[in-house]
């Protein structure tokens, strides 16, 4: 069978375990809903009971989305940046987004005490957290785009965003030590990521962003083929690198740091999201590793999202332990199995 239908084949599994996925996340929850009740309310026809309407449209469908734009999103920002910087343990928070998104948001919750009474109950709303996780990943991001411009060396890059990452992370640290208890837990919570808070209006926004960060990734794919032969090699072949550098760059900012401003720091995906796919489809071509990426992505955070629910329980487990403890044994696995590293 030759390579083409090799990887027609898979994505036609990989795109029906993503229904599968999609439908079993949306039927999962602490109130039971029967099957052929969600498939009613999928479709517009009337469901036995109006609650379970309300469930599935205002509740577990935004949620089920939010998991496929996580999962997809953080999985491609991870691809990307390990091709750009060459490193398999490059992931989509390497620049410090995270960190500036991080830093907002303990500004907001821990520092009230300094930026005042009034202006922390007004920032501590919901939109108030977008708010300040948005303006922190924009701040490092602009710092990091400034030293890429200046900056020639695509590794001094990561280095610094490192940096930058551990700035934030010392500032954070200070914080929390004056910080309530109250307020501690608090930002804790919003550490540990959450899919199910995001509204219509929000899941639009959000989606909005996400849509350019796709867009742009498409774009990219030429470059991104090059770099993996080194920059030398690219430049010989007419790409423009700092152009590129700061598309991707752009790219990554535009899916991470609008996915951690509205779901908090999701971690393992984008790290490991990459790989998992290398490892199904054995090739490093980013035409057939973005979308098949996305799939994967998509299909691990839908996965997840349904153990961290606890089905029938009116419990749910932080989605950031979730992903590390379904996904970690996984990759480990996959490498073991395959005692090589395709990139």
């Amino acid at each position: 069978m030759s390579n083409q239908n090799t990887y027609r084949t898979a994505f036609g599994w990989l795109i029906l375990a993503l229904i599968i996925c999609f439908l079993l996340n949306i039927s999962l929850g602490s109130v039971s809903i029967p099957l052929k009740d969600i498939f009613n309310s999928l479709i517009g026809k009337n469901v036995e009971q109006e609650s379970w309407q309300f469930i599935i449209q205002n509740y577990r469908l935004p949620k089920a989305l939010t998991a496929i734009i996580v999962g997809s999103g953080l999985g491609i920002s991870g691809l990307l940046m390990q091709t750009l910087f060459r490193n398999p343990l490059a992931g989509p928070f390497v620049l410090g987004i995270s960190s500036g998104a991080s830093l907002g948001v303990a500004l907001v919750i821990l520092g009230s005490g300094v930026i005042g009474g009034v202006l922390a109950s007004a920032f501590q709303s919901k939109w108030g957290i977008v708010l300040a996780a948005s303006l922190g990943s924009f701040l490092v991001l602009l710092a990091v785009l400034i030293v890429s411009i200046k900056v020639r060396d695509t590794m001094a890059i990561l280095i610094i965003g490192l940096m930058f990452a551990s700035i934030t992370a010392a500032i954070v640290s200070v914080l929390s030590y004056f910080g309530s208890a109250e307020q501690l837990q608090q930002y804790i919570f919003w550490g540990f990521g959450s899919l199910g808070n995001l509204s219509w209006d929000e899941l639009f926004i959000l989606l909005l962003m996400y849509g350019i960060g796709i867009f742009l990734g498409i774009i990219s794919i030429k470059s991104l083929n090059t770099l993996l032969l080194g920059e030398n090699y690219a430049k010989s072949l007419g790409v423009n690198i700092k152009k590129s550098r700061f598309i991707i760059i752009i790219t990554t900012s535009l899916l991470a740091g609008s996915i951690t401003a509205f779901t908090g720091p999701i971690a393992f995906i984008g790290l490991a999201i990459p790989h998992i796919t290398r490892q199904i489809f054995n090739t490093s071509n980013h035409r057939i590793l973005l979308p098949a990426v996305f799939l994967s992505g998509a299909i691990v955070m839908l996965l997840c999202d349904s153990v961290s629910q606890l089905p029938n329980s009116d419990y749910t487990l932080p989605i950031n332990a979730i992903t590390a403890l379904v996904g970690a044994p996984v990759v480990i696995w996959l490498l073991v199995r395959k005692r090589k590293m395709v990139f």
